[in-house]
């Protein structure tokens, strides 16, 4: 069975850092497209970050997030620094899994961050 599991986030404070995880099972990530996604209160989901070739990430989060991937353990991570009011959101994962030249899209169910003092 396919799953991506977060996990890591939480309640922190403005200027904090928490470090999401996104553990996969059931496939291997290989060479797939990685990427971090987050939805806030009454918005559109939005990318954060992506790593593949190489890495990608929205301009809000440019210098602040870092985005990681171990495929030995078949986990992609999301080191978030300098949090603000505005980072708070759903953040889940995403895997674009190709097998035999299928295209797969794989989501977790998510991880709540909430940035509040």
């Amino acid at each position: 069975q396919v799953q991506l599991v977060e996990s890591g986030g939480g309640v922190v404070q403005p200027g904090g850092s928490l470090r999401l995880s996104c553990a996969a099972s059931g496939f291997t990530f290989g060479s797939d497209t990685l990427s971090w996604y987050r939805q806030p209160p009454g918005k559109e989901r939005e990318l954060v970050a992506s790593i593949g070739g190489g890495t990608n990430y929205a301009d809000s989060v440019k210098g602040r997030f870092t985005i990681s991937r171990d495929n030995a353990k078949n986990t992609v991570y999301l080191e978030m620094n300098s949090l603000k009011y505005e980072d708070t959101a759903m953040y889940s994962c995403h895997a674009r899994h190709f097998v035999a030249g299928w295209e797969y899209n794989y989501w977790g169910q998510g991880t709540q961050v909430t940035v509040s003092s």
